[in-house]
């Protein structure tokens, strides 16, 4: 099985195709992948939809590590349009 595995940060990324046989897991593909150390990922997607490590993946996946939220999302959007939280 042929996975891709990818790590993004807001300015570069990080991209490594790992060859896995079947059946493979999301652990399966992080540990083969080597970018998995222990940095500041939260959770796992497949295709942008959440995975657990347990879940299972098919040839051609593309496995993304997501990274926390540096700040809420409604917050970010009041700082851009310059209004005050209320």
């Amino acid at each position: 099985m042929r996975i891709e595995v990818i790590r993004a940060w807001p300015r570069r990324h990080q991209s490594v195709v790992v060859q896995l046989p079947a059946p493979a897991r999301v652990a399966d593909a992080l540990q083969a992948s080597g970018l998995l150390d222990g940095a500041e990922e939260c959770a796992y997607a497949v295709f942008g939809a959440i995975v657990t490590l347990d879940a299972p993946l098919a040839d051609g996946d593309r496995l993304e590590l997501l990274r926390p939220l540096q700040m809420d999302p409604k917050e970010a959007r009041r700082r851009r349009a310059g209004k005050p939280g209320a």
